[in-house]
């Protein structure tokens, strides 16, 4: 294998409403781990999909050397599928199988090849991702969200490509699952390529390439690394606009000297005209020179202003301004003490069950935890109606809003704002624009479709949908929400959550965002069991 596996030359996509996310990027990927980071919808995810071959480039060309491997942010399995199948090795293992039963035809020991251990690797890739207890005849709507990315990824450690591009890995794992994926990403030894907000991931990265307004800048080392040199190029990015806008004040000053100047000359010329105190002639000819004096020195300044100017703008390009999402929840304050959700007696879908009664009340914030696939999105998809109990009661007494984990509350057809209006369909336009403008989609952004927007840009426009819905909601409930969004996104959704006044419960393995939105109580999904819980014991799982 050559020196560099991934090389892009030009590299240019354009979505067919004509949005453009790339322009003319070049980029060489070479061996070891590298950290893709960048703002929320900078192209990172469409940049993977290109070299993944999933997507065809506007112009320019992508050359991988080597097989790749490409785990998606969205993980979609036919939930009909077998294990096996999402393993990509059904063929093999049912010719084995067919062997073993005495059949000897020829094509049965050409689908097998050298894979007569097939089914001992395959169990050894989903051990290695802690998956070792679902077994290969299980149906993929038989594992939670989580444990489909774990499938995945499993489904990749068996094959091994040369080149693994990993799309935000960790979103909907547990403290567990990202454990292993972190074992996985360690011990990875070709060419892999992540996105990723999750910081102990990119901890673990050898280089990081930032994708910033189109271009790669390339950061020896991890995340922290990474944060470090940035802060140092954006103190001296800072440091030389300030020096430009102190060369554009002089500047301004020395031209308006100058114009001062001028004005003295020409006021001084008229003077001596008006007296004829020398011949027309040299008076004439003095006043010429002045004038072509005085407009030299004129057009220098103007010049010299004009060059600290542009010297100014490129400062200012060089500090980023990435925007963050402004969030705006609605004032939907619930008194202290009023119930707000009744668990009797539950039993949910998939086992998990409420023994007794569970009452969450008044302003509480709610954090529900478990392993993946121990049925936190089935209670909250209960919750919000989507799904009927089993058994017992389920009362919610406030209006409830349920942003879910696969943000499938948005028409990929649909634009932004038509999506918004189906939520509120009593909302102006103008009221729907200035909204959505809080969640940064402006002007011909608020038009695209939701099809073509990247993973942190749907969880803004799903929670603008849900927010500007009617009535608004008293019990808010998210699950997963930080999985999509830059770390800068997550601090603003924290800060949002702080003024909110209503119930919150929420679904998360992100621990450092579940104790910055200010958690008062926690709810463990165990063994089928739903019960209190604390924050030591979620802290330290062991």
């Amino acid at each position: 294998m050559s020196a560099t596996s991934i090389i892009c030359t030009s590299l240019s996509f354009t979505w067919p409403d004509g949005t453009p996310v790339l322009t003319g990027l070049d980029a060489a990927f070479g061996p070891g781990r590298t950290g893709l980071v960048g703002a929320n919808g900078s192209g990172k995810s469409t940049l993977l999909k290109l070299i993944a071959g999933e997507l065809t480039p506007s112009h320019g060309t992508v050359r991988v050397t080597g097989e790749s491997g490409h785990l998606p942010q969205n993980v979609t399995l036919d939930t009909g599928m077998r294990v096996d199948q999402a393993l990509g090795i059904a063929a093999q293992r049912a010719a084995l199988h067919a062997i073993e039963a005495g059949e000897v035809r020829e094509e049965h020991f050409e689908t097998v090849g050298d894979g007569w251990d097939v089914e001992e690797r395959a169990l050894a890739a989903l051990g290695e991702v802690g998956l070792g207890r679902i077994g290969l005849d299980r149906t993929v709507g038989e594992v939670s969200g989580g444990e489909s990315v774990l499938l995945r990824l499993a489904a990749l450690l068996l094959r091994r490509p040369d080149v693994l591009l990993l799309d935000e890995p960790t979103n909907n794992l547990d403290l567990y699952a990202r454990r292993r994926l972190y074992a996985a990403v360690e011990s990875w030894p070709g060419v892999m390529v992540v996105v990723s907000h999750d910081r102990e991931l990119l901890e673990l990265v050898d280089r990081t390439a930032d994708l910033h307004a189109g271009e790669l800048t390339w950061y020896g080392g991890n995340f922290s690394a990474y944060e470090k040199a940035l802060a140092e190029e954006q103190e001296a990015a800072e440091r030389m606009v300030r020096v430009a806008e102190a060369d554009v004040r002089r500047q301004r000053r020395e031209l308006t000297d100058a114009q001062v100047k001028l004005a003295r000359r020409k006021r001084y010329g008229q003077k001596m005209w008006d007296s004829k105190r020398e011949p027309k002639i040299v008076m004439g000819a003095r006043r010429r020179a002045a004038q072509e004096s005085a407009g030299k020195h004129r057009i220098l300044h103007e010049e010299r202003l004009a060059e600290a100017r542009e010297r100014l703008d490129e400062a200012v390009e060089a500090v980023r301004d990435d925007e963050e999402i402004r969030v705006d929840l609605p004032h939907t304050a619930v008194p202290p003490g009023r119930t707000v959700l009744t668990l009797r007696d539950v039993r949910l879908r998939y086992g998990a069950r409420v023994d007794g009664e569970l009452r969450l009340q008044g302003p509480e914030r709610v954090a529900l935890v478990g392993r993946n696939g121990s049925g936190k999105t089935t209670l909250l998809r209960t919750v919000a109606g989507e799904l009927a109990p089993v058994s017992g009661e389920v009362s919610a007494h406030v209006p409830v809003r349920f942003l879910p984990q696969r943000l499938d509350v948005l028409d990929g057809d649909l634009s932004v704002v038509e999506n918004v209006a189906r939520q509120a369909p009593d909302a102006t336009n103008n009221h729907i624009r200035a909204r959505l403008a809080r969640f940064l989609f402006r002007g011909a952004r608020a038009d695209r479709k939701a099809a073509t927007l990247s993973g942190g840009e749907r969880f803004r426009a799903a929670l603008a949908a849900l927010l500007l819905a009617e009535p608004a909601p008293q019990l808010l409930m998210l699950d997963e929400p930080t999985n999509n969004l830059d770390m800068a996104s997550v601090r603003r959704l924290t800060g949002a959550l702080e003024s909110y006044e209503g119930a919150l419960l929420v679904a998360s393995h992100d621990l450092p965002f579940l104790q910055s939105a200010g958690i008062t109580r926690w709810l463990l999904v165990e063994e089928g069991v739903i019960r209190e819980t604390t924050w030591e014991a979620i802290a330290d799982p062991a």
